[in-house]
């Protein structure tokens, strides 16, 4: 007679004072990896006349944005081969490494090779960041830990441009690198020795090394032609045309990878669950669209409400601030409610149709009118993010944790680098530019002086985020609300 099947033992949780300073570590590493990805951008016309070169700026940020988030998945697999605590180390290692030689570049091809190599350890701290929490802290409890991961990344969009433009203004431009070397210290010395008691869980594994460079090159590729088309190259023209080909040839070798090898560098069981499948897209979708806003907001304001650069800027707290909002809100509700998920339904619900209302009356609502909208539209996106990644979490094994947030966090950062280039593409159709290649800043000066009705240019952007929202509720609807665990079992979750 055989023997029955043991059921794998609850693991025994850190002391709340091991859980608080690992919180603290990661929360640091994580906003360092937010910050760099917009403290830049304000301080680029500075660098730009120091280093004598104003023409390849955008690299400055294109780098660090191409480099961090292609690497994000591939941490994550290998945080389940060798460990969290060793590659949030190695992570945090070559983000400063880079910190520092971008500091020191005094050639803007220097900074932008530091750039992308600083963005080799960037990409990976805000996903084993949530990696961590999730080895810690069971699946029932997790959720106002990503209310306090989401405020940290909203946080960062708003005070990375306030940082930025400070240090250019007042101190040196390369004081934005520097920084970071007290505060990765600081996440370095608070995580390395208690991560040794993360309890280890990792397994052997082969990294499918083409599956990888498959997924690398598509993504690259797609990125490239997204920052390249309708600014240095018309969107119809043989270069973009030929970058979007590639990247699609790319993806379809990927998956015919993913399909056919042994041991793939995604598990199809992770890419084929439907909550982590529907989860992925909701956040895509989410992200992408808060994205998008938070660049187009301020400038709808500046054009269509006359107000002041600097007042637009702050106007947009309400949009940030309300996701904050949410965020936290939606985290403790999923503390206490068996039927977690309702909220960010809601949420989402709400965000598309007060978006629709932004987009039917651009001209008409005063600007407190405006003011409750972003607020509402904020708070109905902030609530995706902690129910999201915890729902995901949750449905996965502990031995693909790392994986499965690696593909969370890439699908996030991708919905941005995607939905904010195409809001563009929108506007500048709608203004009718004139031109294949223009910014939206200079349309937007022009216009000025030419009286352009920017009312009906805004509604048709303010449309396409609705829609983007609406089919993140889409996924956010169809994805399964599986019962949250209350222990730290390295067991499978409940099938679906």
């Amino acid at each position: 007679m055989n023997a029955p099947a043991s059921t794998p033992a609850a693991r025994p949780r850190l002391a709340d004072s091991d859980v608080r300073v690992i919180l603290v570590g990661v929360m640091l590493a994580m906003f360092l990896g937010a910050l760099d990805q917009t403290i830049v951008a304000t301080a680029l016309p500075t660098i730009g006349r120091e280093l004598g070169n104003v023409q390849s700026l955008s690299w400055v940020v294109t780098a660090y944005l191409l480099t961090s988030v292609v690497v994000t998945p591939i941490y994550g697999k290998l945080s389940d081969i060798h460990g969290r605590r060793t590659m949030l180390l190695i992570a945090i290692a070559v983000f400063l490494l880079g910190s520092v030689a971008c500091a020191l570049s005094r050639d803007i091809y220097v900074l932008i090779a530091a750039r992308a190599f600083q963005g080799l350890g960037g990409g990976a701290l805000i996903s084993l960041g949530q990696t961590i929490i999730g080895d810690i802290v069971p699946p029932a409890e997790r959720g106002r830990y990503q209310a306090y991961f989401a405020t940290v990344f909203i946080s960062s969009s708003v005070g990375g441009p306030v940082l930025g433009g400070f240090f250019a203004e007042y101190l040196h431009w390369s004081f934005i690198f520097w920084i970071n070397l007290p505060l990765g210290l600081c996440a370095w010395l608070l995580t390395n020795n208690v991560l040794r008691r993360l309890p280890r869980h990792e397994q052997p594994h082969r990294i499918d090394i083409l599956g990888a460079l498959l997924m690398l090159a598509a993504t690259v590729t797609l990125l490239l032609a997204l920052t390249f088309g309708g600014t240095s190259y018309p969107w119809s023209s043989p270069q973009i045309l030929g970058l979007l080909a590639a990247s699609a040839a790319g993806w379809l070798l990927f998956a015919w990878r993913l399909m056919t090898a042994g041991e793939p560098f995604i598990p199809l069981s992770v890419l084929g669950h439907p909550v982590v499948r529907n989860g992925v897209g909701s956040l895509f979708f989410a992200v992408g669209s808060l994205v998008g806003l938070s660049v187009f907001i301020p400038l709808y304001f500046e054009a269509v409400l006359g107000l002041s650069a600097a007042g637009s800027g702050t106007a947009l707290i309400a949009l940030m601030g309300g996701a904050v909002g949410g965020a936290t809100l939606a985290g403790r509700i999923m503390a206490h409610y068996a039927h977690y998920k309702r909220v960010s339904v809601v949420g989402l619900l709400l965000a598309t149709l007060v978006t629709l209302v932004l987009a039917t009356f651009p001209t008409s609502l005063p600007f407190i009118g405006v003011e409750i909208v972003l607020a509402i539209i904020g708070i109905g996106i902030g609530t995706v993010f902690p129910i999201t990644v915890t729902a995901v979490q949750n449905a996965v094994p502990l031995r693909q944790l790392g994986t499965t947030t690696g593909v969370l966090n890439f699908a996030r950062s991708l919905g941005g680098a995607i939905l904010l280039p195409a809001f563009s593409a929108i506007f500048l159709a709608g203004a009718a530019a004139g031109s294949d290649l223009a910014s939206v800043q200079t349309v937007i000066l022009e216009g000025s002086e030419n009286g352009t009705d920017f009312g009906t240019v805004f509604s048709s952007v303010f449309y396409a985020a609705a829609i983007a929202l609406g089919v993140a509720f889409v996924f956010q609807a169809a994805m399964k609300e599986l019962p949250l665990r209350r222990g730290l079992d390295t067991g499978d979750p409940e099938p679906v």
